[in-house]
């Protein structure tokens, strides 16, 4: 397991204009993050000091680097989930690695793939669920589905062996896309990944069974969505932070209802600007920075 001090999820403006400000406090920091959606070749006209025109991918570039310059180590990597230790701090899973933290700046977007299941919505909270950690424990000894294509459904579905052992992934439809190693944990412990598509849901009262799209049936008295990437309400809710919709709450500081846990950019609803994105994540970083030398001096005293 890797250290740092400060880990941010997701490589778009606000992570890495909070990385810029965390690295050049001298802060350990860690940005982990794929190529995100505004680095394409289109144009940007309305970034403050910049009178000529300039594409998203020359500024997440110069983003980049500027953050790297002052020592935050940018990381390709897919976050699949994060978890609060008794102390306060954080363990980050990755799709590669795992890091211990001493804070999380969520600035991952809002981005969220739905399965494509007809009566989903009617059965949230009868059945379906998007967090294991939060609900898994409801599904002690029972058969349950995972959807989703990717490492983190396989990830999902890794951490409900915890509570059962009757685990089915669904990929919709799709190609599998685990990686090898996710592949060879499945078949290790019997979850089996099916191509199949569920359709729609079946029970009274509660989830009891599947209709897939071929007209076959599958009983589930669970079903777990993890489709494409975990997305930042998927982060707030394993760890207890308040949502409102599909934004996360944060202060004026970008502080969440969780210590050590701050969010900015998009994933928090504001006037979707990159020019907002900016300033919020300088703020999730002054936050951040704020915070961890609290639980150093706790520490030391």
């Amino acid at each position: 397991m890797q250290k740092t001090q400060c880990l941010i999820i997701g490589a778009g403006p606000a992570g890495l204009s909070a990385a810029i400000y965390t690295a050049r406090a001298g802060m350990d920091t860690v940005v982990a993050g794929c190529e995100p959606k505004i680095a394409g070749d289109y144009d940007i006209d309305n970034y403050f000091g910049f009178p000529e025109t300039i594409s998203g991918r020359e500024l997440i570039e110069r983003g980049l680097r500027q953050a790297q310059r002052f020592g935050a180590r940018i990381v390709c990597q897919r976050v699949l989930a994060v978890h609060m230790d008794a102390d306060g701090a954080f363990e980050v899973k990755t799709d590669q690695d795992t890091f211990a933290a001493q804070a999380v700046v969520i600035a991952a977007g809002v981005a969220r793939v739905r399965p494509g299941i007809a009566n989903l919505a009617a059965y949230e909270g009868k059945g379906v669920s998007y967090c294991v950690s939060c609900d898994g424990f409801f599904f002690r000894g029972r058969t349950v589905a995972v959807v989703g294509e990717g490492n983190y459904a396989a990830n999902q579905a890794l951490e409900l062996t915890n509570f059962t052992s009757a685990i089915t992934i669904y990929t919709q439809g799709k190609e599998p896309a685990m990686g090898e190693v996710f592949t060879g944990k499945l078949a290790e412990v019997g979850i089996a990944v099916s191509t199949a598509k569920v359709d729609r849901l079946t029970g009274e009262a509660a989830l009891t069974g599947l209709v897939l799209a071929d007209g076959g049936e599958a009983p589930a008295e669970g079903l777990f969505v993890a489709m494409g990437q975990a997305s930042a309400l998927d982060f707030a809710k394993t760890l207890g932070v308040l949502a409102k919709g599909a934004f996360i709450e944060a202060d004026s500081e970008q502080k969440t209802n969780v210590p050590g846990v701050f969010a900015a950019g998009d994933c928090v609803g504001h006037f979707m600007q990159i020019s907002v994105a900016v300033g919020e994540g300088a703020k999730a970083g002054r936050a951040a920075i704020a915070h961890v030398k609290e639980r150093a001096g706790k520490a030391d005293g």
